[in-house]
């Protein structure tokens, strides 16, 4: 049987379209020892797996024994993430030249990510990409439905005209992976901040130049 071709790549973005997961684990310490835990980035790093939001600070105030409400957390957290994305978010090296590649072979693309868009469209205009993703720009919010779950990568798919098996899926975290295998799509795991074990048999590579020779 042929293999089918790929024409379409559906890119997670922290971590994978912006040098972001430092930032994020940075300001997940700040906002925690802000009510006197003591947060390490190492400590970050090493629980770092992606999903909801909502779902990293529950499971992160319940590890420390911290008592505040999520309400007040999510809302700090943000703030202090763009804070840190205003001064300090790039794009992920050799992006630019994946997408000048892509474009020549006309394979489309797309962002699929669990934040809110108007994150989504911070980071990507902070590192000079949102051009290259207006209109095809797909969040968890949208589906009310978050990484591992499929949905987001099932529906990012269904708007952007392809069938499941047209489309190849970029992720750096374990949740995410999940949620690419889960929905039927070729998942390829870009190695982030942490290699954290998982249990999936997936293609990995260390840099989106790489990526072509999944294609």
């Amino acid at each position: 049987m042929t293999k089918p071709q790929i024409k379409c790549v559906i890119f997670d973005c922290d971590g994978t379209l912006v040098d972001s997961e430092r930032l994020c684990c940075e300001a997940l310490c700040k906002v925690f020892n802000d009510f006197g835990a003591n947060l390490s980035m190492i400590d970050a790093i090493n629980h770092f797996e992606g999903g909801k939001l909502a779902d990293i600070l529950a499971k992160t105030k319940q590890r420390l024994g911290v008592k505040v409400s999520i309400d007040r957390l999510e809302p700090l957290y943000r703030e202090y993430l763009d804070e840190l994305f205003e001064s300090q978010l790039k794009p992920m090296e050799g992006i630019f030249e994946l997408l000048a590649l892509l474009d020549s072979k006309d394979v489309e693309y797309c962002v699929a990510s669990n934040g809110p868009r108007d994150k989504i469209e911070r980071a990507l205009q902070l590192t000079g990409l949102l051009p290259a993703f207006k209109g095809k720009i797909f969040s968890a919010f949208d589906t009310n439905s978050w990484k591992p779950e499929p949905d987001l990568v099932m529906y990012s798919a269904m708007n952007m005209g392809f069938r499941l098996e047209e489309c190849l899926y970029v992720d750096d975290t374990p949740k995410g992976l999940e949620a690419g295998v889960r929905a039927g799509v070729k998942t390829v795991h870009l190695i982030g901040l942490n290699e954290r074990g998982h249990s999936l048999e997936l293609e990995k590579i260390k840099s989106l130049r790489e990526l072509e020779l999944c294609i």
